[in-house]
């Protein structure tokens, strides 16, 4: 195997020049990339394990990794020979280097079967969100759709099919269901909806489910009451036994019956997929997730869940602005290392416009959707309707649509200890932007003829444009990623306190993708760059910092370029 440490040139190397990061100074614009030392966990050399034919990895989600430098990942490979391409989550234990006594192990795939309860042998079909793994553990969580996996009886029909999505885990060593949409079975009334009248299920788990505790989940849960859509966000503490035992899930708060902290009787409009690290947990939440005017972010303590308490709200004063300067908007991806909490804001009215063309790789329904000409087909012919994404203008061959972003925006850490607000970084002479947009969803005609599930990575709702911002924190140091005119990347904010903190780059897209995986060999005479970056809110844990890349040329196709994840040690103190 050829050796995969290395450390990335010097590009213009300064010394690091330390900024304060306070409520009246901003910081400084990053400075050229710092020397890191680079290890690819896994490439698109790599063979997938457990996979037919040799098969290799080709695109790979935002990996998260734990304290002691575990990494998990979603990744791909591209199908071939008449068969499907394999889906899973994958595992490597990155503080035994990457040679090839430490392989890289599946944890789930196509071919896997659903856990228990599960009567019927269905097996996996999609994991549809980036897995996530508990900051102190070796244990992982992340999302399942499958066709149905619990039948009342052989000869029932599809009505009596149950449990087409879960929440999967595997805290003592076996893959369990941790929350599953079976709560309507009597028998399995421990997966059901607490607070909702008794056997509602739920309908579906957005976002990435977290970990923590070595053994509870916390996630977002969708379900129905009288018609209506309901949203919450809940906990589950798994035991070492089927279905993780009979603990039942329990309530954080939901859009039914929570009051907004702080109002007198405003129930959440909204509520995010939580992050959690040892016995805490926060979220966001709005009156109005479009518009909010109440809410922010919440910590909860899982030993007293009916406690929530306000961290950052809406209207609150922005760290380093005016007078006037009140936070608007606050990020739904929360980063969460136990004390730090990361988190993307917006304040003010003004405004600019970005063009967000239709993705050219991914699901092809979706991507036929989004340039309004997907063709639905029904029991093998071509219905009479195109679908079209009614948002999406078409000018040629080239579809896009116009979103509006903050001009006014940035990536703020709060200290829950000593309940301070500090600034990370600015829209300013640095950075224009922290928001970043795909192109995600359920396209239509998923399930008829013809189109089948493949790289449906949904939550169930239609496939549209969608923002995120992308931080990560560990003992008072900053991992985000950010956009300038010409190029984006991702930068790390080392702080030893909070008026002593570097604010670096750690990659980028102008530069050359062979310094960050020296297997990538370009063609002969091209210029490779890095074409992608991915971070996630897991991302940086302890000293570890995991990403995601994909390099090649100019005009270069994704088989002619290189994909994969890689891990560097930053150097983060202990805790302030």
């Amino acid at each position: 195997m050829v050796p995969r440490n290395f450390r990335v040139p010097a590009l213009a190397l300064v010394a690091m020049v330390m900024v304060a990061v306070s409520a009246s100074v901003y910081a400084a614009p990053p400075l050229p990339a710092a020397s890191f030392e680079w290890t690819t966990v896994v490439n698109n050399n790599d063979t997938m394990p457990e996979a037919p034919s040799n098969r290799k990895f080709n695109s790979y989600n935002q990996p998260s990794v734990n304290a002691a430098g575990r990494v998990v990942i979603r990744a791909r490979s591209t199908g071939g020979g008449g068969m499907p391409a394999t889906h899973g989550i994958y595992t490597r234990d990155m503080s035994l280097g990457d040679g090839p006594e430490n392989p890289i192990v599946k944890i789930l795939d196509r071919t896997t079967e659903v856990p228990y309860p599960n009567n019927s042998g269905t097996k996996f079909v999609e994991t549809p969100s980036f897995p996530r793994i508990d900051m102190g553990s070796d244990t992982i969580a992340t999302r399942g759709n499958h066709q149905p996996m619990w039948f009342i009886s052989e000869e029932a029909a599809y009505d009596g099919a149950y449990g087409t999505t879960g929440i999967y885990a595997n805290p003592f060593g076996t893959l369990i269901t941790g929350a599953s949409k079976i709560g309507v079975l009597a028998e399995f009334g421990f997966f059901e909806v607490p607070g909702a009248p008794a056997g509602t299920p739920f309908d579906v788990f957005p976002g990435a489910p977290s970990v923590t505790n070595g053994s509870t989940i916390v996630f977002k849960g969708n379900y129905t009451v009288d018609g209506a859509g309901k949203t919450g966000v809940f906990y589950r503490d798994l035991k070492d036994a089927v279905a993780g035992g009979t603990s039942p899930v329990m309530l954080i708060a939901n859009n039914t019956g929570t009051v907004i902290p702080g109002s007198k009787s405003t129930i959440f409009g909204s509520t995010s997929p939580p992050s959690a690290a040892g016995q805490l947990a926060v979220f966001a939440g709005f009156d109005n997730e479009q518009s909010p005017t109440l809410g922010g972010l919440y910590m909860v303590d899982l030993r007293k869940p009916q406690t929530l308490k306000r961290l950052v709200g809406i209207g609150a004063k922005v760290p380093g602005g005016t007078r006037t300067d009140t936070f608007n908007r606050l990020g739904e991806a929360v980063a969460f290392d136990g004390r730090y909490v990361g988190f993307w804001g917006a304040w003010g009215t003004e405004t600019r416009t970005v063009t967000l063309k239709c993705p050219t790789e991914g699901n092809k329904d979706r991507r036929a959707y989004c340039n309004r000409n997907l063709i639905c087909y029904e029991n093998g012919s071509p219905t009479d309707v195109t679908a079209k994404d009614p948002d999406s203008t078409c000018d040629g061959t080239d579809c896009y649509q116009k979103k509006k972003v903050p001009v006014h925006q940035g990536v703020f850490l709060y200290d829950t200890e000593a309940q301070t607000l500090w600034v990370v970084a600015k829209t300013g002479d640095a950075f224009n932007d922290f928001v970043f947009w795909n192109y995600s969803g359920k396209p239509p005609c998923t399930g008829m003829m013809g189109h089948g599930q493949e790289g449906a990575e949904d939550d169930g709702e239609p496939a549209r444009w969608r923002s995120s911002s992308f931080v990560a924190v560990s003992n008072g140091s900053t991992a985000f990623k950010a956009s300038s005119a010409d190029r984006s990347g991702i930068y790390l904010n080392i702080c030893s306190n909070p008026a002593k903190c570097s604010l670096v780059t750690v990659l980028d897209t102008i530069m050359d993708g062979t310094n960050l995986d020296t297997e990538y060999a370009p063609p002969a005479g091209d210029i490779s760059k890095i074409r992608e970056l991915g971070l996630e809110r897991e991302g940086l844990r302890g000293d570890w910092l995991a990403i995601n890349a994909r390099m090649g040329v100019e005009g270069g196709t994704e088989e002619d370029g290189m994909a994969g994840v890689y891990v560097t040690r930053v150097p983060i103190t202990s805790p302030r």
